[in-house]
């Protein structure tokens, strides 16, 4: 389960995210799925693979007074991606998510 979001600077509004969006990527990964977002920062030309795990404690902060954003240095650069003209390499970045997982 995954959407993709772009965002022009280097703050990411978490009111681009629905909550509808975030209860059904938690239920997702509650029945053994994955869930991310892939982020394209266009100032900086950078893409992300935000695991859920990521996204929840950004929502989570948000709701709790908080930043209503998150910024592009507070993910982890492990999970940056390579796009290639059009493809957006994403695959290698769910293997390292799984391999960070306890089943």
């Amino acid at each position: 389960c995954f959407d993709a979001k772009e965002c022009r600077t280097s703050n990411f509004p978490i009111q681009n995210i629905h909550e509808h969006q975030v209860v059904f990527m938690r239920d997702f990964e509650a029945q053994g799925g994955v869930a991310f977002l892939i982020l394209y920062f266009t100032s900086a030309d950078r893409y992300f693979y935000l695991p859920y795990e990521q996204l929840a404690v950004f929502w989570n902060r948000s709701k709790t007074g908080h930043a209503k954003h998150f910024k592009i240095e507070e993910l982890d650069t492990q999970y940056e991606l390579t796009c290639n003209g059009c493809y957006i390499h994403y695959l290698e970045a769910i293997q390292k998510d799984l391999d960070t997982r306890e089943f």
